[in-house]
């Protein structure tokens, strides 16, 4: 074993009652400042009290004053551009996904038969979500097949889950932007975990209830009994005002074309809208396919009389690419675009938010209420959350605008986690009234779909919020980034195991039959459980189990630690980016060996 793995070059004096801690964490310059733990080591979830270090307002000189007055107000500018352009890269990259995906999404959802088993309708939900990249348009395929009959109200629940579960998938990618530094990464991917994990949870205990019994679809018909519609409610339509005029310009897609493909019928209508009107009306549908491509004459099909065609006004129009290369044009566009406007809004929010400006608005955003109202706090962010998200009416938006601030410690963990719950209850409301302008025909099964996910929102809230012992998402998005800091291409193996591998794999064993996903599922499940179960009497209640039980040493190196795949991995990664720093590698060296701590001078 090589000298710079072993115990003993750790300096004694620093050592605690393990002898080893990570010394660079503990200098990464917030020693002195951030909390510190009982063993001495630094907590990394923790906001710090920062200090001022540089120079009052009396202080500064005139010249001074003003060239901190300009420099403020071009950072104040450079913040909102980015934003908006990182945005406006938000919507284009969903745009690419449903030019990427949007007819396999339909086609998915044409299958009634795999539909009517509940585990492939929840992984179907999530498949789609994921490649539409829109949770609203999944939303509105699966209303779409429950007005046509083509989907029943107790098969839609589960896709409704799903869809709910792959919409976390964003700000998952958002925070992979910021894994160059190593302490932010742990914050920011630890901030997206905990609203997957809840996500996930809270669509697995739901399921099998759902399925039993259907509350959900109960409650839902419940409240819709006892409301009276009122159709031609509109969501606010805020946030699209301001990107529209950028967006419109670089791409306009047809939504007709994916619902209709999810209602049944076969088009082979690109999605990329060439006609906005006749006229000055605005046509129903892609008359892409009438004419010429370049814009000839179409029939009479849109009015009673022929009139001339309005081709819409973006990059795309009347070009000869198929919708897969115009896709893969816009996704690495928008990537690179979302990339670099995420790195400038860190950068300069790292620059801005200093000392005393840094810690009022820590204050504002994790301040509780004073005793005994403390407890009101969280239920205050989760109502902020919500109406964040329903006045912006996208939750993707929201939910990736909150993933930096944690990974530059503006906003914590326990704080952001309500914020999250309260952007899935703000984008059901959306919904819910996106649903109320449906036409006449769809508008029972709209508003219902709408209660669903609302209740769903809610009932998540109820099982991991409202009890705060019962808040596991928090400590498991915690364990999350502090391996992904550690092992960074545990974030890339999540990213692909949650939202992609599993569900493929679930869906291909759903479309064998429900024997087949019981077969291997179902012993899968159990042991996890028992894994889990044993995990936490070792560390609890150890007497309890048997003496072989009592610790993971019978088993290969390779099955319980991430050290061998992670010396695969750096193999493969010649810029070691993915390898953990040498302290972190010398720590779990010693952890797994314990003959090695126990030759060592204490």
């Amino acid at each position: 074993m090589p000298n710079s793995l072993t115990c003993a070059q750790a300096p004694p004096a620093t050592l605690d009652t393990v002898g080893l801690v990570d010394q660079r964490l503990g200098n990464a310059g917030t020693s002195g400042s951030s909390p510190i733990l009982e063993d001495g080591d630094v907590d990394p979830w923790a906001l710090p009290q920062l200090k001022d270090a540089g120079q009052s307002w009396k202080e500064l000189s005139t010249a001074a004053r003003a060239l901190r007055v300009v420099a403020g107000f071009l950072k104040g500018c450079g913040l909102l551009g980015s934003l908006y352009l990182f945005i406006c890269s938000l919507d284009t990259l969903s745009s690419a996904f449903q030019l990427l995906g949007s007819k396999v999404a339909g086609d998915i959802f044409k299958d009634n038969v795999v539909l009517s088993n509940p585990v492939a309708g929840l992984v179907i939900g999530v498949l789609v979500t994921v490649l539409v990249q829109s949770s609203s348009t999944s939303s509105s395929i699966v209303v779409s097949m429950v007005a046509s009959k083509l989907l029943t109200v107790r098969a839609s629940v589960p896709v409704i889950m799903g869809v709910n579960v792959g919409t976390s998938i964003t700000s998952t990618l958002v925070s992979m932007a910021q894994s160059g530094d190593r302490d932010e990464f742990r914050r920011a991917f630890g901030g997206s975990a905990v609203h997957g994990v809840f996500n996930w949870l809270t669509a697995l205990i739901l399921l099998p209830l759902e399925s039993a019994a259907a509350p959900l679809e109960r409650l839902s018909a419940l409240a819709l009994g006892a409301a009276s519609l009122q159709p031609g409610g509109h969501a606010p339509d805020i946030l699209k005002v301001l990107t529209r005029p950028l967006t419109r310009l670089i791409v306009q897609l047809d939504a007709d074309v994916i619902t209709g493909s999810g209602r049944g019928n076969a088009t082979n209508s690109s999605l990329i809208k060439r006609w906005c009107g006749t006229n000055g009306q605005t046509t129903a549908g892609n008359r892409s396919n009438c004419g010429a491509a370049a814009g000839g004459p179409c029939p009479e099909r849109d009015s009673p009389a022929a009139e001339e065609p309005l081709p819409c006004r973006h990059l795309f129009e009347g070009t000869a690419l198929a919708d897969l290369a115009v896709g893969f044009i816009l996704l690495a566009a928008s990537l690179l675009v979302l990339c670099t406007c995420l790195v400038l809004i860190v950068k300069l929010l790292n620059s801005t938010l200093r000392g005393r400006i840094a810690q009022a608005v820590r204050t504002v955003i994790n301040a509780d209420f004073p005793f005994p109202l403390g407890w009101l706090s969280g239920y205050l962010a989760i109502l902020a959350g919500a109406g964040l998200t329903f006045v912006l009416q996208s939750s993707s938006v929201f939910t990736a605008a909150i993933v930096p601030l944690m990974g530059v410690r503006v906003i914590s963990l326990e704080r952001a986690y309500p914020l999250f719950l309260g952007s899935n209850i703000g984008t059901t409301t959306t919904a819910l009234l996106a649903a109320l302008a449906s036409p006449s025909d769809m508008l029972i099964s709209a508003v219902q779909v709408a209660l669903i996910h609302f209740f769903f929102n809610l009932a998540g809230i109820l099982l991991w919020y409202v009890v705060p012992v019962l808040r596991l998402p928090i400590p498991l998005a915690k364990r999350f980034g502090d391996l992904t800091a550690r092992y960074r291409w545990v974030a890339i193996a999540y990213l692909l195991l949650s939202f992609l591998l599993l569900p493929l794999a679930a869906f291909g064993l759903s479309l064998a039959g429900s024997t087949a996903l019981a077969a291997v599922g179902g012993p899968l499940v159990v042991l996890v459980l028992l894994t889990i179960l044993v995990a936490i009497l070792q560390r609890h209640r150890p007497a309890w189990l048997p003496r072989r039980l009592r610790s993971w040493a019978w088993l290969p190196l390779w099955l319980r630690s991430l050290e061998p795949w992670d010396r695969l991995v750096s193999h493969c990664c010649p810029c070691k980016a993915c390898s953990p720093p040498q302290a972190a590698a010398k720590e779990a060296h010693c952890y797994e060996n314990p003959e090695v701590l126990a030759s060592q001078q204490l």
